[in-house]
């Protein structure tokens, strides 16, 4: 895999505040985890980047090694991986999930 491929990783991480790395897209997820990480991201109100790991192979195996984290979908929030699925919907429902996004994305950049 190529060095390429882990700095496009870098960047995506590095340049977008909130970043999902799922299956599919958020108009239409392809697992269930992805489903449910989307909405609860979406709830929020705020723009946020995605990436569809499906049509990524070479990010969808070297994510796994840089975040060691092997499954998706993930969520990245200022360069931080906050986790995946049970994690974020866990935050969500307890309000942690809108604090932490409202912090990384000004109010001017509301979806």
């Amino acid at each position: 895999m190529s060095d390429d491929t882990l700095n496009t990783i870098k960047d995506q991480i590095a340049n977008n505040p909130v970043l999902l790395y799922m299956k599919g897209n958020p108009n239409q997820p392809m697992c269930g985890f992805s489903a449910q990480t989307v909405q609860a991201v979406m709830n929020c109100g705020k723009r946020f980047a995605y990436v569809d790991i499906l049509s990524n192979p070479d990010i969808r195996e070297k994510l796994k090694e840089y975040a060691n984290w092997p499954t998706f979908p993930q969520l990245w929030v200022n360069g931080e991986l906050i986790g995946g699925c049970d994690i974020v919907t866990e935050m969500a429902g307890n309000g942690e999930l809108q604090q932490l996004i409202d912090e990384a994305v000004p109010e001017s950049e509301a979806s």
